[in-house]
């Protein structure tokens, strides 16, 4: 079973919404690539979502069925909940004051070890014929029907329905405005 661990900052000094999106960038990576992204980039709130991963990562070696390689863990799961506001006021104009939200969030960083996949090479008996056909199966399934972006083909029936005529009002205007300017140019 996967080794999984996590660890929490709370009320620290930046709004969640600023936090998750330097969350969203190590979502998903290894470790060390996340540790490295949290390095270089521009935002204050990195070096405290840093702190959490490597507070992650060492509750995840100490826990029983540890592996013992870091270059295994991932980040699972990364999150930021809005922790409790300060409400503080600014003077304004007129003897009028401003309400200024100074918010907090909550960071959790959850890191999770991969499953080591060990292959294990195919039988003798099964080089034979019937293995021919669930390779070509495979081989077809993992090839995308059109390319990403691409438009799907329209179906056979949609074609059908527009040869018989049947216009929406847009199609109507269209072929009256051009029947109106092939009768202009005759006469």
């Amino acid at each position: 079973m996967a080794v999984q661990a996590h660890a929490t900052a709370k009320y620290v000094r930046t709004s969640a919404q600023k936090a998750g999106l330097v969350l969203n960038l190590i979502r998903g990576r290894d470790v060390n690539a996340a540790l490295a992204t949290l390095r270089f980039a521009r935002k204050g709130v990195a070096r405290d979502i840093e702190k959490v991963l490597r507070s992650a990562i060492a509750n995840a070696s100490q826990k029983d069925g540890f592996g013992g390689d870091v270059e295994r863990l991932y980040v699972n799961a990364c999150y930021a909940n809005q922790g409790p506001s300060q409400k503080r006021i600014r003077p304004a104009p007129m003897g009028r004051a401003f309400r200024v939200l100074k918010r907090t969030a909550h960071l959790t960083v959850q890191v999770a070890e991969r499953p080591l996949h060990i292959e294990t090479a195919p039988a003798p008996a099964a080089q034979t014929g019937a293995a021919a056909p669930a390779e070509a199966t495979r081989a077809s399934a993992s090839t995308p029907k059109r390319p990403r972006g691409a438009k799907p083909k329209p179906k056979a029936a949609a074609k059908g329905r527009a040869k018989t005529g049947s216009k929406t009002g847009g199609a109507k205007k269209k072929a009256a405005a051009k029947s109106g300017r092939a009768k202009k140019a005759k006469a």
